[in-house]
């Protein structure tokens, strides 16, 4: 059976994450339903790079997809497209090698926030509106405390005791597009609301609402903060899946100025 390798971007305001749930609306869900729907098959898997939460957004998801079928790939993206709901779109099929897996070949993920510093009438449902000032010289100070091999236990509702809550972050960059605030975090892997809760941290330090020592002291020892002062989902979207190429250009989806 053929496999597929499918770049796919959402809007994930409408859905509960991109995992398929029972009595709820899911990125994978929809996909799910438009390749059957584009092949006329019962019998295929879909696998994605990494499990989004409910509210965020991808500019490029990775998955690949199992599926015997006559089309080619650029007739079954088009069959594909034509069934998804105009706020999912997959923006490339290629024919992938048989060992290739959207997840475990990963070699990082970048997820990017986007902090807006002004009222907006078109990108509220893209940013977090942060109306007190941010000082961002601060925020990059307090963003330097993240990088490295670290304990994120208190940054996830995950179990540790089911999962390892250890995360390699290669980088946390904190950078200004007119009135945006873009936080960016490229790791290994990312534990349940862990960028969010990333996010609110750095947020808190830009507000001068908490010392930037607190970060250094959430990853070295079990912390409530975090959660707490948890980003809304609005803001957060999955940049990129890198499987040992370069990292990508980057961009701000929604400029405000």
């Amino acid at each position: 059976m053929p496999r597929y390798k499918l770049t796919i971007e959402y809007a994930g305001t409408r859905y509960s994450g991109w995992q398929i749930q029972t009595n709820a609306r899911t990125i994978q869900g929809e996909l799910v339903k438009a390749v059957r729907a584009a092949t006329g098959r019962d019998r295929f898997e879909v696998y994605g790079a990494g499990r989004t939460d409910a509210g965020v957004h991808a500019l490029a998801q990775v998955a690949h997809l199992d599926v015997g079928t006559p089309l080619s790939p650029a007739a079954l993206l088009a069959r594909i497209n034509d069934v998804l709901p105009a706020d999912i779109h997959v923006r490339m099929i290629e024919v992938a090698s048989h060992r290739f897996h959207a997840r475990h070949d990963a070699t990082a993920r970048g997820y990017l926030y986007q902090i807006a510093r002004r009222r907006s009438a078109f990108a509220k449902p893209f940013v977090w509106w942060v109306r007190d000032p941010l000082d961002v010289r601060q925020m990059r100070a307090g963003a330097a405390a993240f990088a490295g091999l670290q304990d994120f236990a208190s940054f996830t509702d995950d179990d540790p005791d089911e999962k390892s809550t250890t995360v390699a972050i290669a980088s946390v960059t904190v950078e200004e597009a007119g009135a945006l605030v873009l936080v960016r975090v490229v790791g290994s892997h990312f534990l349940w609301k862990m960028v969010r809760r990333m996010v609110g941290l750095l947020v808190g330090v830009g507000t001068g609402a908490i010392d930037r020592r607190e970060i250094g002291r959430a990853l070295t020892a079990r912390s409530d903060l975090p959660a707490t002062l948890t980003a809304p989902a609005s803001g957060l979207f999955l940049e990129f899946v890198t499987y040992g190429e370069a990292l990508p250009a980057k961009a701000a989806p929604f400029a405000i100025d």
